[in-house]
């Protein structure tokens, strides 16, 4: 395992990095584009833009809060490019993702996660993100702040309305 504290960015090597982050970047891509295919396309954008730049990483962040930014930039471009394509609304376009999810074969989650996904994708986006960050990446704020470049205030007051909006949707009110 890769000691994330320790890291010399010279010493990196990308099959470490893949090795030690697919799977963590891999759910955190699904949760924002839904789609198990979409998700591994994004992945593999996200690798090869790590794998272009890794001699940039100059270990002034903490290297998975880099590759986390690369992930999430690769998420939210592939939604606009395929809000592009398909000239619908990110609404519709979740809407429609959403729709599909149950019939998803590497979907295996319950009518409780697929409420609760529904309820996540009625977020504004930066809501959605500070969300899924928290909730399911177990990050702290101060790593998201620095991967998407806000306050931690600003993220507090972003997840906290995500988690009323969410239970509101989820409980009916």
């Amino acid at each position: 395992m890769l000691s994330i504290k320790t890291i010399n960015p010279v010493s990196i090597k990308f099959e470490d990095l893949v090795s030690e982050y697919k799977e963590r970047l891999y759910w955190h891509i699904r949760r924002m584009v839904i789609s198990h295919e979409d998700a591994d396309d994004v992945l593999q954008n996200t690798f090869i833009k790590v794998f272009k730049n890794l001699n940039t990483f100059n270990g002034d962040s903490q290297i998975y809060t880099w590759l986390y930014r690369i992930a999430t930039n690769e998420s939210l471009t592939f939604i606009k490019k395929r809000q592009r394509t398909t000239h619908l609304s990110n609404e519709d376009l979740q809407d429609n993702l959403i729709a599909n999810l149950s019939s998803d074969p590497y979907f295996n989650g319950d009518d409780a996660q697929l409420k609760l996904q529904e309820a996540i994708n009625t977020l504004p986006a930066k809501q959605k993100q500070v969300f899924i960050m928290k909730y399911y990446d177990e990050l702290q704020y101060n790593e998201i702040s620095e991967i998407l470049g806000t306050s931690e205030g600003a993220l507090k007051a972003n997840y906290h309305h995500a988690v009323k909006k969410i239970t509101d949707h989820v409980t009916g009110n």
